[in-house]
């Protein structure tokens, strides 16, 4: 960046009302860029980031980093989609409730019913595909932490504590229109996914977190894997989700 640009843009932002915000979105572009170069802004003035309702919720229970901000606000889109359809929702890889309160809040006036899995204990053991990042015991939450965050939809929610797949059997008779895998690593995310398909409704839509994170190749593999002889197709979308509509 020219030393002319820069004063330029550092004028308006603290001089000038009308272009402030924007210049202060050029400089934090260009400094983050220079840091590292893979860091990616997507376009300014994007109507969602001013969405109050949103960050109110996010903040509450998820905190001030905003790194998955996107991604759950692409689960509170995607929902629209199986407004009308019969069956439960579920997620597996709960952590702290965020995700699954969007979903139970959805669906609050309905007779839907939250299948909401986790260990509590963080993650398994990772197997050779899912690389390095991951150790057994990240991202453990605790049961107490999910069911205060949720007890709002205490009566909408079901949480089943143990290890994936062994919790589903509490959920072999049911249908489902909505399905968030949350659990980074290849195995869980083959079971559940293994799990669930079938149990689709027309129409429902099973989403990955994790899908498009080179630190979770395993998921990739598992979602890849499950759904290549399959008729959907999976949709990989810049958040580094994916999801598939069963037909």
């Amino acid at each position: 960046m020219k030393l002319i640009t820069l004063f330029r843009l550092l004028y308006k932002k603290f001089f000038s009302k009308q272009e402030s915000k924007y210049a202060s979105f050029v400089l934090g572009e260009k400094i983050a860029s220079l840091w590292y170069p893979k860091f990616t802004f997507s376009e300014y003035g994007k109507i969602w980031l001013e969405n109050k309702d949103f960050f109110d919720f996010y903040e509450k229970y998820v905190g001030k980093s905003y790194r998955s901000a996107d991604r759950k606000f692409f689960i509170t889109s995607l929902l629209s989609l199986v407004d009308e359809l019969p069956g439960d929702t579920a997620e597996c890889g709960v952590f702290n409730g965020a995700s699954s309160w969007l979903i139970c809040n959805k669906f609050k006036n309905t007779d839907k019913v939250h299948h909401a899995f986790d260990s509590f204990e963080g993650l398994s053991s990772p197997l050779e595909i899912d690389g390095v990042y991951w150790q057994a015991g990240d991202l453990k939450a605790t049961e107490d932490i999910a069911k205060r965050n949720l007890a709002e939809y205490k009566d909408k929610i079901e949480i089943y504590k143990g290890w994936i797949p062994e919790t589903f059997n509490n959920v072999s008779s049911k249908k489902f229109c909505f399905v968030h895998i949350d659990v980074d690593l290849y195995q869980p995310t083959f079971d559940s996914l293994c799990f669930f398909y079938p149990k689709m409704v027309t129409g429902g839509l099973i989403l990955c977190d994790d899908y498009g994170f080179t630190t979770c190749p395993g998921a990739k593999k598992a979602f890849d894997e499950l759904m290549e002889n399959k008729a959907e197709k999976i949709i990989n979308v810049p958040s580094g989700q994916a999801f598939v509509i069963k037909k």
